[in-house]
């Protein structure tokens, strides 16, 4: 599977002007909800327990959230770009400007 196969132009949030964490993560798990049918608030919470584990920045402007999910059958992504990087306690230190939602199924 490539990429192409997991993300589509309906799954973007270009240029989006975020003022925190959690308000990137509301908008992309709406479009999550929109474009598979999901939760979006059961999505969020999942999320945030997530980052509550450790941060989902990787580097370098970026940073992956992830969840499982049921009822999928494959992964999905969704991207955002911010025109203001986010503190996301990025083990570099640097602010994010790139997240990419990661949505897997259960199994």
């Amino acid at each position: 599977m490539n990429i192409n196969d997991m993300l589509s132009n309906d799954a973007l949030l270009i240029n989006f002007d975020g003022t925190s964490k959690k308000q990137v993560l509301e908008e992309l798990t709406k479009l999550a909800e929109t474009k598979l049918g999901l939760n979006s608030r059961a999505l969020l919470e999942n999320l945030i327990k997530r980052e509550k584990l450790g941060s989902t920045a990787v580097g370098n402007g970026i940073a992956i959230p992830h969840a499982n999910v049921p009822d999928i059958d494959k992964p999905h992504v969704f991207v955002s770009t911010l025109i203001n990087g986010l503190d996301f306690n990025s083990t570099d230190d640097r602010p994010v400007d790139i997240i990419f939602l990661l949505i897997a199924p259960d199994n």
